[in-house]
């Protein structure tokens, strides 16, 4: 028997945005939870850097505008920028009243580190282990919440729209069975996609889940083509692409080319401290023009601070046989962040009433062409607390939504998933990768667009699949969007790059892209 669940507010997804806005909820009605795999399985986990907020004595949140501005290479939603840095000190303080250990100075106050195009050091660290520092405290303040329901194994697979309203969604559970999950309000926080590429900083579970159930239902999605390729993965034959912080650069590591050169100091005023985008499209010109790999190297710095400042880091260096602190570590960029997202007002609105969305899931503008570094974490606080109280705000207006069964849930007759997800990130990466033309786009399409024929025909006809075929169509909506946009973009910008179209054209491109299903 497939579950029927309801609640006053829906959250789909229990990273920082989602934990926040459950937090934001939990006295004001039943919150339900659900989250596709363990709670901690997401990306908020995985971040090691830090999260940024105007905090230290030589910082203001005018600087950590003007920052982001920067960064977001004229596309930025100022007013987004602004909400940001203004209530960032405001949300960082209170999780430091709920015990988040960040690291400190001696003299107890924070020990902040400076990362790639802050002005300033304003980055909050607990080691490199900070997402998972926040994502403990969250979790730990919720668990004395006694209207707070978490689901996990719940895959949220369609939307339920009801006279132009999302009223809940359906999931598939642990058993693979069906069920509907109801209420007034449901908000979408279920993280990125970087799966959608084969080379990723992402865990697993960042299948774009989120972004293709809202699209499908009808929401409005923004800037897809914005893609942040992360500069440096560690990049070791037949390991995982494990993430080697740009905090590691903000403390003096360096990059080098296979004869030792620092090769950043002739490409950017900024040397290893560039914007992102930046410093991965070096990376790869650099490889090309040596035909050997880049490294980033630690050796010149103290063994023993490095060490014990990134201990998670060094452990993962030792997994493929590698030391931090002395070994030329051999570097590649990855996919690592999706600026865009499902459309929304910087309340966590979407298009389609009822349904919210925040964190990286969401596209507010915050972030424009390229997100500045260690402001993933602070979005999705910042934000997930804003949707929750939108959420809370807007359901004391609308009806009460009762359990009821319209119609049956979809079938699971039909397991194949219409593409396969290796081919998809195959695809991708060698076609809608850090450099992009037309040509290569045209390409992809060629191979998404009858894939895409097919999911449409079988939504239509009501088929549906398995939880590992949701996640591949889930895959491919989002691989679509990501091209389509990439191709309409006749420019480059941010961490978007044609190389047959290598300048920035303010007077055709200085907007969104936006894209609502036919």
């Amino acid at each position: 028997m497939s579950a029927r669940l309801s609640a006053d507010y829906l959250i789909i997804g229990s990273g920082i945005a989602g934990l926040r806005a459950a937090l934001a909820l939990q006295d004001h009605g039943r919150v339900l939870l659900l989250t596709k795999s363990d709670p901690g399985a997401g990306s908020t986990g995985f971040a090691q850097g830090g999260i940024a907020a105007a905090v230290g004595p030589d910082d203001t949140p005018d600087l950590h505008f003007a920052d982001t501005i920067a960064a977001g290479d004229g596309l930025c939603h100022e007013a987004a920028v602004r909400v940001l840095v203004d209530d960032g000190p405001r949300y960082v303080g209170e999780l430091e009243t709920w015990g988040a250990a960040f690291d400190r100075q001696p003299d107890g106050s924070l020990d902040l580190a400076r990362e790639g195009a802050h002005a300033v050091r304003r980055v909050l660290h607990a080691h490199d282990a900070t997402g998972r520092e926040i994502s403990r405290t969250l979790a730990r303040r919720l668990k004395s919440a006694p209207h707070v329901t978490v689901v996990p194994y719940a895959l949220a697979i369609q939307a339920i729209v009801e006279s132009g309203h999302v009223v809940g969604v359906r999931f598939v559970d642990a058993q693979g069975q069906v069920g509907d999950a109801r209420a007034r309000a449901t908000l979408i926080a279920t993280g990125g996609a970087g799966q959608v590429y084969r080379e990723t900083t992402n865990p697993p579970v960042a299948t774009g889940d989120g972004v293709a159930l809202a699209f499908l239902a009808g929401a409005s999605v923004a800037d897809m083509e914005f893609v942040q390729f992360h500069p440096t993965a560690l990049a070791v034959p037949g390991a995982p692409r494990y993430l080697l912080s740009e905090a590691l650069r903000g403390e003096g590591a360096r990059l080098i080319n296979a004869d030792g050169e620092r090769f950043m100091a002739r490409v950017d005023p900024a040397g290893d401290l560039a914007p992102r985008d930046r410093v991965a499209r070096a990376i790869v010109r650099e490889a090309e023009r040596t035909g050997a790999p880049v490294y980033l190297t630690l050796a010149h710095l103290p063994t023993a601070t490095i060490r014990s400042r990134f201990p998670l880091i060094a452990e993962l260096c030792q997994r493929v046989g590698l030391d931090l602190a002395t070994d030329r570590l051999p570097v590649s960029p990855a996919a690592h962040y999706v600026m865009g997202g499902v459309q929304t007002d910087l309340d966590g609105r979407t298009s389609i009433p009822g349904l919210y969305a925040a964190g990286e899931a969401a596209c507010t503008g915050v972030h424009g062409a390229n997100r500045l570094a260690s402001n993933s974490l602070l979005e999705g606080l910042v934000f997930g607390g804003r949707a929750g109280e939108a959420m809370r705000r807007d359901a004391a207006t609308s009806e009460t939504v009762a359990l009821r069964i319209s119609d049956p849930a979809p079938s699971t007759d039909r397991p194949s998933a219409p593409i396969d997800p290796a081919a998809i990130g195959d695809l991708m990466w060698r076609h809608v990768g850090v450099f992009r033309d037309r040509d290569s786009l045209q390409q992809a399409l060629a191979v998404i667009d009858p894939a895409w024929d097919a999911l449409n025909a079988d939504l239509h006809a009501g088929h549906s699949a398995d939880a590992a075929g949701w996640q591949a169509r889930s895959l491919l909506v989002v691989a679509r969007l990501i091209t389509r946009a990439a191709l309409r973009r006749e420019e480059s910008r941010g961490a978007h790059y044609r190389r047959d179209f290598p300048h920035k054209d303010d007077l055709h491109w200085l907007r969104h892209t936006t894209e609502t299903r036919e």
